[in-house]
């Protein structure tokens, strides 16, 4: 009989998730920890003090990385900006916008990037702080790696996180890559002594073969350290979690004889990419990333082109014109083939973007909706429900009648073009308020809505089909960590 886990008293114990890089698993690892904690009856929260990401959910007072909204879903807590109180969204290179407790800060984009450290430590301390009164547990997780020396004096989401509130950290490395053992000692070896105290103990992720081929190693590594190697997780695939920040691979893709190919245009500023996965989840449908118009030669009319929201509009379609593509997606909606815009596509389709504020910049559009978008200052954040009118051609006429729900993140309004309305080419709307049109023909739709492939209803009319729940999702990362850290060692952790 399994013993149940006591409330602590004194408020909520921080386990934090460290890695050795980026894209060492952090997020999924946190993700799973939620679960696990909050299926012992725990009250429990995510936390993350920064994130850069141009993924992001809408909730209650503005957005925050998507990371963290599924965490929070995963903790079976209603998320919120506490939850992330910094989020920057990368625009250019050497260029983020600031969003500062769910909302857009001119003055912190306007800053350096460490100059900002100073001002918004208390407000992301106080929301930590916020977290830790109210729960069992709080998950936290860092970014990037915590030996990154040339940023510690500025750090506000590692080791000065993980000091404030006390945490015991699990330092993750993806052992896939090659060269994890050196990953974590040399993580462990330029972190500060008194920091190395808080680590509780190392995980290999994306493990492939025989674990105990990797003997004498973690043994040594404990030698070394004093750190114990706690948890080797096996290489998963499929396990259901939207990417944060990597795009997808064939690999990630549903097995079985694939009926419908998804061509996602990956643009360099794509966002909210992580609204596809439930089209990965579903049987017979291929996604692939398309960075060259070589890409599309093979795709029937049936098949899709998506091209992505976008955090820099008129960048992307530049690049998009650079690359060949635009003439690639005209020649496959000429041939009656589907193209879906969403968001930034939804503006990208259009005839052109005008921007009189400058916010994002003028630019001629595909000219496959005769529709125009106007940047304007204010950011529209907020979660929508609609229902599409009457789609009476194409491939997108199964949802006509259909009420669906999402959200909007975007500068900008869509609206038809004047001149060519009055020439009779005329954009047809199919959801109020500017949020979706189409064309005449019914191939080309354009929407503001993300997180339309995340309602079920939707995924029903399209393919007669579901994709496996969030909650699913959410249970089997907490089984297969039950399943692989070494006994008790979850529980120690908030002990």
């Amino acid at each position: 009989m399994t013993t149940p886990i006591e409330h602590p008293a004194e408020g909520a114990r921080c386990v934090m998730v460290l890695g050795t890089t980026s894209g060492a698993g952090k997020s999924w690892l946190a993700t799973a920890l939620c679960r696990w904690y909050a299926r012992q009856g725990l009250r429990v929260a995510p936390f993350k003090a920064q994130n850069m990401s141009n993924n992001a959910r809408v909730v209650a007072s503005g957005e925050i990385g998507s990371a963290q909204y599924f965490q929070a879903l995963a903790a079976r807590a209603e998320p919120e900006v506490r939850m992330n109180p910094l989020l920057l969204k990368p625009e250019r290179d050497t260029h983020s916008q600031v969003v500062l407790m769910g909302r857009v800060s001119s003055e912190l984009t306007a800053l350096p990037w460490r100059g900002r450290s100073e001002r918004v430590w208390p407000q992301i301390a106080a929301a930590l702080d916020a977290l830790r009164r109210e729960n069992d547990v709080v998950v936290i997780e860092g970014a990037g790696s915590p030996a990154e020396i040339n940023l510690m004096d500025s750090d506000i989401v590692n080791l000065r996180v993980a000091r404030h509130a006390r945490a015991r950290c699990l330092l993750v490395s993806d052992i896939d890559r090659g060269g994890a053992f050196a990953h974590l000692y040399g993580t462990w070896a330029l972190m500060p002594e008194a920091d190395r105290a808080l680590l509780r103990g190392f995980v290999l992720n994306r493990f492939r073969g025989d674990a105990t081929l990797l003997a004498p190693a973690p043994e040594r590594l404990r030698a070394l350290t004093g750190v114990p190697t706690v948890a080797t997780l096996p290489m998963w695939w499929q396990h259901g979690l939207p990417e944060e920040d990597g795009v997808f691979d064939d690999r990630a893709t549903s097995a079985g004889e694939v009926r419908l190919t998804v061509a996602v245009i990956a643009t360099p500023r794509i966002s909210n990419l992580d609204e596809f996965q439930p089209l990965k989840n579903l049987a017979g449908v291929r996604l692939r990333w398309v960075r060259g118009p070589g890409e599309l030669a093979g795709l029937a009319p049936t098949d899709w082109i998506v091209l992505p929201g976008s955090k820099h509009t008129s960048g992307d379609l530049a690049w998009l014109r650079a690359q060949g593509l635009d003439r690639a997606v005209a020649a496959h909606a000429g041939r009656g083939g589907a193209v879906l815009g969403v968001c930034g596509g939804l503006q990208m389709l259009g005839e052109a973007l005008i921007d009189p504020h400058g916010i994002d910049g003028n630019a001629p559009g595909l000219g496959l909706l005769p529709v125009v978008t106007t940047f304007e200052p204010e950011k529209t954040v907020r979660h929508r429900q609609a229902t599409f009118d009457t789609l009476d051609d194409g491939p997108w006429r199964a949802l006509s009648g259909l009420a669906v729900s999402g959200y909007e993140i975007h500068h900008g309004a869509t609206a038809e073009h004047p001149a060519m309305a009055a020439a009779g080419q005329r954009a047809h709307p199919v959801l109020p308020d500017g949020l979706g049109w189409r064309n005449a023909a019914g191939n080309v739709l354009g929407l503001y809505l993300h997180g339309l492939f995340e309602d079920p209803g939707v995924l029903r009319a399209l393919f007669g089909a579901t994709a496996p729940t969030l909650d699913s999702v959410f249970d089997g990362l907490a089984d297969f960590i039950d399943a692989h850290f070494e006994p008790d060692v979850l529980r120690d952790l908030i002990h």
